[in-house]
């Protein structure tokens, strides 16, 4: 049975065509994606390297990593942001490939294919996301960078995330989070330890009203990034 909820599917697939409208309902990740971007960047060196953006969604992270000089592939469930994604990609003028495809199943075709594998705010939108951590250890060549996104599971991050995101500032479509999905940075941690996956960082990434904008932080209790290497 596939990693995958169909109503999480279809929720993105129903917002497909707003992914790079920039005031839209994903204006939170296009405002994020310059600090997810340089975080990478700075550990990894994108330019040269064959990088996989598991959950691409409408590929603004994938976009922005082929820009940088890597070799980008994208896969995500939802077609209809795929099909945004390659249109966008081609309107930019930006070569990368997109596919279809679950990332389990790209792990039993590519196993150790990519020097980078990323994966953001995607693992709280799948009912098993400890076979995701998996996949993406198998896909990344040993001494490969690996960077998970995700957010906490606590209350200040179900005030913060679910009814401050969502219902007081409305950066986010009512029911786009889960609570119950959270997940906390020892879980991750330790489903990266089992797929041989090494800790080398994580941080904290905060939200400033006022400003209206993102910034990394020592505080990993809300939203956060962790970056781990593949043990040779």
């Amino acid at each position: 049975m596939a990693n995958v909820e169909a109503a999480e599917v279809n929720k993105f697939a129903e917002l497909a065509h707003q992914w790079w409208d920039m005031q839209g309902v994903f204006k939170p990740l296009h405002q994020l994606n310059p600090l997810r971007l340089d975080y990478i960047d700075s550990r990894a060196h994108l330019a040269g390297k064959q990088v996989l953006d598991v959950g691409c969604g409408g590929g603004i992270l994938s976009e922005s990593m082929a820009q940088r000089g890597a070799q980008v592939s994208g896969i995500d469930l939802a077609e209809k942001s795929l099909q945004v994604a390659q249109l966008h990609a081609l309107e930019a003028g930006v070569a990368l490939e997109y596919r279809n495809v679950a990332v389990e199943i790209l792990a039993q075709e590519k196993p150790q294919a990519f020097d980078v594998v990323t994966c953001m705010e995607m693992l709280e939108h799948v009912p098993d996301p400890a076979s995701v951590v998996r996949a993406c250890a198998a896909l990344v060549k040993p001494g490969g960078h690996v960077f998970f996104s995700t957010l906490n599971r606590n209350a200040k991050a179900y005030l913060m995330a679910v009814v401050g995101a969502e219902y007081v500032l409305n950066l986010l479509p009512k029911g786009t989070h889960d609570y119950s999905k959270f997940i906390k940075p020892s879980e991750l941690a330790a489903w990266m330890r089992q797929s041989g996956l090494e800790l080398q960082h994580q941080t904290g990434v905060t939200y400033h009203p006022f400003s209206k904008q993102y910034a990394l932080t020592l505080d990993t209790s809300v939203n956060y990034m962790l970056h781990a290497i593949k043990e040779a």
